[in-house]
């Protein structure tokens, strides 16, 4: 089973990175308020940046790194794709 860690770009600029298997339903679950507390109040925008991996450790561990990132850290990581 295939996984991919995410950043969401929100409508206020913000990012929020994540996992998941499904991309697309949990798009849908942030979406609806139901995705994370963050997203709740802080209403995604885009996908901005996604990376797959092979297993759930493989992601959970560069969920963890991204997020350690400063903003303009995660900003090169995501024109690096572009």
């Amino acid at each position: 089973m295939k996984f991919c860690v995410y950043i969401l770009q929100c409508m206020d600029g913000s990012f929020y990175t994540g996992y998941t298997k499904n991309l697309q339903e949990r798009l849908k679950q942030h979406e609806n308020g139901k995705g994370a507390k963050y997203t709740k109040s802080h209403k995604p925008r885009r996908v901005a940046y996604v990376e797959n991996f092979d297993s759930q450790a493989q992601a959970m561990r560069r969920e963890k790194e991204i997020k350690k990132m400063s903003r303009q850290q995660k900003i090169n990581l995501i024109n690096s794709e572009n």
